[in-house]
């Protein structure tokens, strides 16, 4: 099997799990609780967090555990949302933003707020000057992804968070699923106020994620109850989940300083032998992408067919993002970067690992190659 749908979810590392098992046998116990074995959970879910704000360099008080980056990016985007109502009611995203953004943001709308979606250019990237001219006086925030999950492209996150040190009255708020242990951010000085991760896509679990949220920015709880994580986010804290998200975080950011550049060099081999495929169109761009996405199109051919013929060959990748592929809709994204029905009605994403080789690489683009003629040929009957 070569699994290459690494940007839907990772296969989680093996010392995660344990460390999972370990605490969920082990530490059970109620980490609200008054007795010493309630304690014990407690000081795990402690140390989890100072492990977790020390990998992105900021202060444990300021992590707050959730479920996943759907959960982290409602809780930025509506939390802000209420608790600042009274500056403004206008919020910045882009128009190719992850539906845990997109569908946050037009609920927002039917509360009175005014929504402003951003254009990207041909590489599906924000402009600095777009952000900045969409600016108001009632802007109380802007959220931005990292890097695009379909496409790879790497936003401008440094250079829009520098634009609004100048608004201290609008948060910044990066989605950064696709991001992490990929693309270098320094949340502090990219001015980052709000940050979303999510556990299963970095070889964690699914159900672990968190939310960085700087000192001083106040948000409406989505989920009110006994004032667990500092009253942002109640309910019994998963101490497994916590410590399980802290160690993948930990091992990720260890893989990625040893393989990113590996990953790179993959990357762009598979990309060059890919664009040399007659008919193949290549969406990601050869500038500015994250290292482990590869998105091309193959006009003609339907997308949900090739997959399921990659498949027969034990080779596994996706359509849009993973939130969309079982609705057969065409490329959001594509289509706002102006492809096309064509192109973006017959996208396939290739998301890579750090333990892939050179022979996997290989062996994919045959198989692309392979389920190309052969669709094709059917296509002619």
């Amino acid at each position: 099997m070569i699994y290459l749908d690494n940007s839907a979810t990772t296969q989680p590392y093996p010392a995660v799990l344990d460390s999972f098992m370990k605490v969920s046998t082990g530490f059970w116990g109620n980490p609200s609780s008054l007795h010493g074995f309630g304690g014990k959970a407690e000081q795990l879910l402690a140390k989890a967090r100072e492990q977790a704000a020390s990998i992105l360099q900021v202060n444990p008080a300021e992590i707050i555990f959730t479920s996943g980056g759907s959960e982290s990016n409602n809780l930025a985007i509506k939390g802000a949302a209420l608790q600042y109502q009274s500056r403004g009611k206008h919020i910045i995203t882009s128009s190719i933003e992850h539906p845990s953004v997109l569908n946050p943001t037009e609920q927002l709308k039917d509360l009175g707020y005014e929504i402003t979606y951003l254009p990207v250019d041909e590489d599906g990237r924000v402009e600095v000057k777009h952000v900045k001219e969409a600016m108001r006086d009632d802007t109380i925030l802007v959220s931005i992804m990292h890097i695009n999950n379909e496409i790879g492209s790497i936003q401008p996150i440094e250079e829009i968070g520098k634009l609004l040190k100048q608004y201290p009255k609008t948060l910044f708020h990066v989605d950064g699923v696709q991001g992490f242990s990929k693309v270098d951010l320094s949340l502090v000085d990219a001015h980052v106020d709000l940050y979303s991760l999510s556990g299963h896509k970095i070889h964690g679990l699914k159900g672990t994620g968190l939310l960085y949220k700087r000192d001083g920015v106040k948000l409406s709880p989505l989920i009110a109850g006994g004032n667990q994580e500092s009253g942002f986010r109640s309910g019994t804290e998963s101490v497994a989940g916590a410590v399980s998200l802290a160690k993948a975080m930990r091992l990720v950011t260890e893989e990625s300083k040893s393989s990113l550049r590996k990953m790179k060099e993959l990357q762009g081999y598979a990309m060059n032998r890919l664009a040399a495929i007659e008919g193949l169109v290549m969406n990601t761009p050869d500038e500015g992408a994250a290292p482990h996405i590869i998105n091309f199109s193959i006009p003609g051919l339907k997308s949900e067919a090739f997959v399921h013929t990659l498949e027969d060959e034990e080779i596994y990748v996706s359509t849009t993002s993973a939130c969309s592929s079982k609705k057969k809709s065409m490329s959001h994204t594509l289509l706002q970067m102006g492809k096309g029905e064509k192109i973006a009605g017959s996208s396939i994403r290739i998301s890579l690992h750090f333990g892939l080789e050179k022979t996997d690489i290989d062996k994919a683009i045959a198989a692309v190659d392979k389920a190309i003629q052969m669709l094709s040929e059917v296509n002619k009957r």
